[in-house]
């Protein structure tokens, strides 16, 4: 469905000193820099699948984007989308590929969102049954119809995210790019998003590619995470695969009925006593939760337990 090979994208850096005239004299400079945005990046993504292409700023996730859309050509390596080439067919790929950059819109600014619909219908060529049923389709799942008379310019972030992604999916594509769709929205407006994008994914099996630092994105619709950084790919796999390369323990909440005196447990990094209540750190790859259970058991009666792995946003933290 996707595929990148050996994926490069290198920019000139030209020195720059302050003031005018050596900003001028650095445009001529035969002296330069290289810098890798995209460093030789190679995966493969199947149809209907749902990733998460991660990492910290400036780390290659929408450089990586462009290149696979057309819009930047690479400086060596391949990419491949639906069998075809982003940078010699992009006419061929703009019909099966849709696009959401969270910052910027696709939509007219100043005119009203069915008026950008209308457009984008004629640039696709969709005929009109299709074009209602679309209308429906997606007043159905985005609720746009509330706003389809309202410029874009007068709608709310949410609002212009809703319509940005019904807009990439006017013409069904079969493969969907969204760079940071849910930045800057509230918690109700991402809810819906995300309720959105799985919707397009279970039901409708899209492939979709997302770039976030969100990491509820992520926990909440990726089936899998490859992770960048300076360009490169550090990490590609599922997120317990994450977390388990991370290492961070797993947590154990218990509350007695009295107090305990606990003991040393072979896989059990660290306890935490409040009173009746511990809190145990342990690792998993050394120590299964039920065998845990079973030893703490015998120090006394629990009233309460609770159980909880590291959220992902501390497993990026402690990934870098």
């Amino acid at each position: 469905m996707i595929e990148a090979r050996q994926l490069t994208k290198s920019f000139k850096i030209y020195p720059s000193k302050p003031g005018i005239l050596n900003s001028m004299r650095s445009l001529f400079s035969a002296k330069y820099e290289i810098k890798h945005a995209v460093d030789s990046i190679s995966f493969k993504i199947d149809e209907g699948e749902f990733v998460g292409y991660i990492g910290p700023n400036g780390a290659g996730k929408s450089t990586t984007i462009k290149m696979l859309s057309g819009i930047l050509h690479p400086s060596s390596g391949t990419a491949t989308v639906l069998g075809i080439d982003p940078q010699k067919e992009r006419k061929e790929l703009a019909r099966n590929i849709g696009i959401v950059f969270g910052q910027r819109t696709q939509l007219w600014w100043d005119l009203p969102v069915k008026d950008s619909f209308e457009i984008l219908k004629a640039m696709y060529k969709i005929d009109e049954q299709d074009y209602r049923h679309f209308l429906k389709q997606y007043d159905d799942i985005l609720e746009i119809g509330r706003f389809l008379e309202t410029p874009v310019r007068k709608l709310s972030l949410g609002q212009r995210m809703r319509a940005d992604l019904a807009a990439a999916m006017i013409h069904n594509p079969s493969v969907l790019f969204l760079d940071e769709p849910t930045i800057g929205l509230d918690v109700v407006a991402k809810k819906n998003i995300r309720e959105f994008l799985k919707e397009m994914n279970i039901s409708h099996q899209k492939t979709i590619i997302l770039t976030t630092h969100d990491m509820d994105d992520i926990e909440q619709l990726c089936s899998r995470v490859i992770v960048i950084n300076q360009g490169k790919t550090v990490l590609d796999g599922s997120l317990e695969q994450l977390k388990n390369h991370i290492g961070l323990p797993s947590i154990l909440k218990v509350l007695y009925d009295e107090h305990v005196n606990p003991k040393n447990i072979s896989g059990v990094e660290k306890i935490e006593q409040n009173g009746s209540e511990l809190t145990i750190l342990y690792d998993r790859s050394k120590i299964t939760s039920p065998a845990l259970l079973q030893e703490i058991s015998q120090w006394g009666t629990p009233k309460d337990i609770q159980m909880k792995e590291p959220d992902i946003e501390e497993v990026i933290q402690n990934f870098y």
